[in-house]
């Protein structure tokens, strides 16, 4: 597989539990050395997409590439090729960070000496080499999800699936995982990632492909995505409650009104002159802002726009 060419094609990807259909034409196409991030809510068809492209599941119906390998015929191969760090953490937890990918790399047939040398070089890239001899019990949730990330790493895959990586780390360790899963691609390596943590994806990821109801219904940068629900927004937070119906007439388009918060917000497609109007306009209807602010729409935002959108 040359860098020009995808990691990861899926095409027309089909998979029911009973009458229930969890993915129902399933279409992403994942370049080389990238980041893809994929969103959905609960029940999207997420983790079983991540499953059928690790080979761990069969489909129904369709076609899966991963490194330019069919994913169904020639799995063997395709599992060679990747890397699987799932929601749950798969470390033995009696045993020292060293240790646990010691097995793993005797798992991968490394031979002893190269198990060794191989945890000792991930301890290092992670981190994690002055605590290599330590019990995982004694490991923080940022350093455990490390860990489990460098396990994953063991047979230096071409493809890595990431599904909610940092489910359950707090802040520290969540930005522990993101320096670790960008060092990952600086070196080449071709990550999917799921999260139902918006700024992970907008943080992290190159592309975004946001699944409900086991499809694809909107992709692109996050930025791109951004601009769908409307760019750039306004805004208003003002000092009386009383005064929110005035100054939502002010506003340009259909606007948005937060009474607990005394805010107003609405879409504009000239940033200065939105603000400078708005000012101008409060003025001279004697209204007091608190603050006025334009900003880009959230990818929260992004994500309940869409999904919304494909309900109805």
């Amino acid at each position: 597989m040359s860098d020009h060419d995808p990691a990861i094609v899926v095409e027309g990807l089909r998979k029911a539990y009973g009458e229930k259909p969890a993915l129902d034409g399933l279409d992403l196409t994942v370049r080389a050395g990238t980041v893809q991030g994929i969103l959905g809510p609960n029940g999207a068809g997420k983790t079983t997409a991540v499953r059928i492209m690790a080979t761990l599941l069969r489909p129904d119906e369709g076609r899966v590439t991963v490194a330019g390998i069919d994913a169904r015929t020639r799995a063997h191969e395709v599992r060679s090729r990747i890397g699987l760090l799932g929601q749950n953490a798969a470390v033995d937890e009696e045993l020292s960070g060293r240790q646990n990918l010691e097995i793993f790399g005797r798992l991968y047939r490394l031979g002893a000496r190269r198990a060794g040398a191989r945890a000792d070089g991930l301890l290092e890239r992670f981190g994690l080499a002055d605590t290599g001899t330590k019990s995982i019990e004694q490991y923080s949730g940022g350093m455990r999800r490390r860990l489990d990330l460098a396990a994953s790493l063991i047979s230096q895959p071409q493809v890595l699936f990431l599904d909610e990586p940092t489910t359950g780390l707090d802040p520290r360790g969540r930005t522990e995982v993101w320096n670790a899963v960008r060092s990952l691609v600086g070196g080449g390596t071709t990550v999917l990632l799921t999260t139902q943590y918006l700024e992970e994806a907008d943080q992290l990821a190159d592309q975004i492909a946001v699944i409900d109801h086991g499809k694809v219904i909107a992709e692109g940068t996050a930025d791109e995505l951004k601009t769908k629900t409307g760019g750039d927004r306004i805004d208003v937070v003002l000092h009386d409650t009383a005064h929110l119906a005035r100054a939502a007439s002010l506003l340009p388009g259909e606007v948005a009104v937060d009474e607990d918060r005394r805010m107003l917000s609405a879409a504009v497609s000239d940033r200065m002159a939105a603000l400078t109007e708005t000012v101008r306009a409060l003025e001279a209807a004697g209204i007091e802002a608190e603050d006025i602010a334009v900003r880009r729409p959230t990818l929260d935002e992004v994500f309940m726009h869409l999904t919304k959108e494909d309900a109805e």
